[in-house]
Order: C-alpha cells, then structure tokens, then sequence
C-alpha cells in the first residue's frame, strides 16, 4: 500500500498527504516486519509486544486511510480517524519501549 500510495503521489495527485500516508505505511510495514521477527521466537512478555504490534498496524492504517480518504475521495474516512488513528501510533511506540525496557529488566 505505501508503495502505490507513493506512485500515485508522483504520478496522479501530487498531494502532500499522499507522500505522507506513503511513509508512514512504509515505515511502520519494515518495523512490522521487525517486531514479526522478534515475535517468532522465545522472548519475555511476548503477550504485550503482539498486542502493542498489532496497535501499532492499526494505528498507522487508520491514520493512512483518512489522509488517502481526503485525496481520493474529498473528504475524512471519518470524524477523527486520523488523530484516532495517529494517537494509536504514538501509544503503540511508547508500549514497544516498555515492553523493552520490561524485557531488559527481566533479562539482567
């Protein structure tokens, strides 16, 4: 998605908010597949880093689809999706960082 997002950026409307969408999607699609990685093998509190993974996806998601949404359709995807959405995001990284330092804790 961040990908067609980006080509349709350069080549259909050369909206800000495309180019934006496009690397949030791209961004958080290789810290996905990080956190996927971390998450396929043994490691302390993998509970909270699966559920903090899976906010962070549908935070950056959210928050994509109402930037898109105001391009191509000319309007939101609905009354506060993307805060909701970008909120999500922020409180997603802040649960990766405890979930590290909670794992770090445990470690020693």
């Amino acid at each position: 998605a961040g990908v067609t997002l980006a080509a349709a950026a350069a080549h259909v409307d050369a909206s800000p908010l495309l180019a934006t969408a496009s690397h949030f999607l791209m961004v958080h699609a290789a810290a996905g597949i990080g956190l996927a990685a971390l998450l396929a093998g043994s490691i302390p509190f993998s509970g909270l880093l699966a559920s903090v993974a899976l906010a962070l996806q549908a935070g950056v998601v959210l928050f994509s689809a109402d930037l898109s949404a105001r391009v191509f359709l000319g309007g939101k995807l609905f009354a506060f999706a993307a805060p909701m959405g970008g909120g999500l995001t922020i409180f997603a990284w802040l649960g990766i960082a405890i979930w590290a330092a909670l794992s770090l804790r445990k470690v020693k």
